[in-house]
């Protein structure tokens, strides 16, 4: 039973790594001309936070694979909610930094934070400790939806001629 949990676990790291690839390059020249709210995280916060939050809810999806066992057809709304925030979590990072949309970074980021929690109401009754395992992802992305919306409303996007 180890390789599904690693596997399991280390899953939504793979969409962080790429997203770190992304973002690396814009944090240090794109981001700073953006007009940021002063109670945003430090930089340095983000990829701590990710990791901590992507193992959270990585290990919180192998109990509901283990207790559903693994993928059956009970297994598909909640760990299909669980896929959908996965892939709109990944899809976040390229396009705010990779194609600097703020105004559809936002519409994405508040379409993840109702999957992520529909994904936890669709856990709770399966296991009460995954679901709580994305509290905090969940708490994270209200905060990030917040600093998205600021951004988005204190830099307007120029037009093209």
């Amino acid at each position: 039973m180890w390789l599904p949990m690693i596997g399991l676990t280390a899953l939504p790291h793979v969409g962080g790594l790429y997203g770190g690839f992304i973002t690396r390059k814009e944090v240090k020249n794109w981001y700073p001309t953006l007009n940021k709210p002063s109670w945003r995280p430090p930089n340095a916060a983000f990829p701590v936070v990710w990791t901590c939050l992507y193992t959270g809810m990585g290990y919180g999806s192998y109990l509901i694979w283990k207790e559903l066992g693994g993928f059956t057809e009970d297994a598909v709304v909640p760990l299909g909610l669980y896929g959908l925030q996965l892939a709109l979590n990944w899809a976040w990072t390229p396009i705010f930094f990779g194609a600097h949309k703020l105004k559809w970074a936002l519409v994405e980021i508040v379409f993840l934070t109702g999957t992520v929690g529909a994904t936890m109401v669709s856990w709770y009754s399966i296991s009460r400790t995954a679901s709580l395992l994305l509290a905090p992802y969940l708490s994270w992305l209200c905060l990030a939806t917040a600093l998205n919306y600021c951004v988005w409303r204190d830099n307007p996007e120029k037009k093209e001629e």
